[in-house]
């Protein structure tokens, strides 16, 4: 073969060859898989250490729930994970504060942190105010389309009549076409009065659907009683027409006592009954002046005007001793349960600088009577106001 006819070799064979000749190119080669089995080991060392991290919070978070004896909810395990790894340093400090105080959380305490750090997402006031600006926007709405309709009635009749007349004329061709055309304005008429019925009534159903709205917001699904937020705001109200009417203005929170016992050994139906019967005895003491709704989980409050805080104090004991005396049945098994009991502290609003602070002194007096023995009733101490 001639010069002219051998191949010419590529950059990279000559390259190739080159390393072979120097006795390199296999050490580059072992070397490369040196550092790809370092890369690999380094990422299964990485995946491990990830394993184990994640491995150690979920012990941690299983372990503080049982501490605390919390619920298997969603809400109190969001809330341990962010104690325990400080995704959230508001939710950090709030644990820290209860437990510096009490020692202990609860369902109810976990609950009022959640709702405390969410405040400003959604308040009640915010909730009143976006509601009233759509009702607002409905009566808009409701007056011009009755205003539209009305005076679409009235061009039609308008119209019924020229129509009328006109076909009494000998006003030939042109005549019948105007006819026709005012007879079709006719019907495009009463189809938009027909659409403007049918916008009215859709008006009234979203109305309506809004007021439904605005219960289901302030009422709890399960007791059918109001919720924490509707209680505020009625805390709200009745601090205004208590001070205005120079009445006294008194504060409740009752606790069922070893309610997680009830659950773990009758099941959550069971308990969920019992949260309901509970509600149902104090609402019995519900009225004009009395105000009773779930705080959350199993902790109720009430809302006491015109009474003085050892005439309020009478009246949740009062109830206490009703519960205390009262046999309930397990459905599941026709068992008779264990005596179910609750415990209350009562402190007066007007005591404190703000409503908030007789609420905190009213579930410290709570606390104290849990401490104390259970199924009780404390007053919040004097020293505190």
């Amino acid at each position: 073969m001639s010069a002219a006819q051998v191949p010419s070799e590529s950059f990279g064979g000559k390259l190739a060859r080159l390393g072979r000749i120097l006795g390199i190119t296999e050490g580059a080669s072992e070397g490369a898989h040196v550092v790809e089995g370092a890369r690999r080991e380094e990422g299964n060392a990485h995946l491990r250490r990830e394993s184990e991290r994640r491995k150690m919070i979920y012990e941690e978070v299983g372990s503080f729930l049982f501490a605390h004896d919390l619920d298997l909810t969603p809400l109190n395990f969001g809330l341990a994970l962010d104690y325990i790894t400080g995704n959230d340093i508001a939710v950090e400090k709030a644990v820290r504060a209860i437990l510096m105080e009490r020692g202990k959380l609860t369902n109810g305490a976990v609950e009022q942190i959640i709702v405390d750090q969410r405040a400003e997402e959604l308040t009640p006031d915010t909730l009143a105010d976006m509601l009233k600006k759509v009702e607002a926007n409905l009566d808009q709405i409701t007056g011009i389309v009755d205003q539209s309709s009305t005076s679409a009635k009235d061009f039609g009749v308008a119209l019924q009549k020229q129509a009328a007349s006109l076909e009494q004329s000998d006003a030939g061709e042109a005549l019948g076409n105007l006819i026709l055309l005012t007879r079709s304005m006719i019907e495009k008429t009463r189809e938009v009065e027909s659409k403007m019925r049918e916008g009215q009534t859709q008006t009234r159903l979203l109305q309506k659907n809004l007021e439904s709205a605005r219960k289901a917001a302030e009422q709890d699904h399960l007791t059918g009683l109001p919720n924490r937020r509707a209680f505020e705001n009625t805390l709200r109200e009745e601090a205004v027409k208590a001070r205005k009417d120079g009445e006294s203005l008194c504060v409740a929170f009752c606790d069922i006592d070893h309610f997680k016992v009830i659950n773990d050994t009758h099941g959550h139906d069971a308990g969920d009954r019992v949260l309901k019967f509970v509600a149902g005895l104090l609402a019995k003491i519900s009225g004009d002046k009395c105000h009773v709704a779930r705080h959350g989980g199993e902790e109720f409050v009430m809302l006491f005007r015109g009474l003085s805080v050892a005439e309020a104090a009478k009246v949740v004991d009062d109830a206490r001793i009703d519960m205390a005396q009262r046999n309930l049945v397990d459905r599941k098994t026709g068992e008779r349960m264990d005596r179910v009991t609750f415990s209350g502290g009562v402190a007066d609003v007007f005591g404190y600088t703000e409503p908030r602070d007789a609420l905190k002194a009213a579930d410290r007096a709570l606390y104290l009577a849990k401490e104390h023995g259970r199924n009780r009733v404390y007053i919040a101490a004097e020293t505190e106001h």
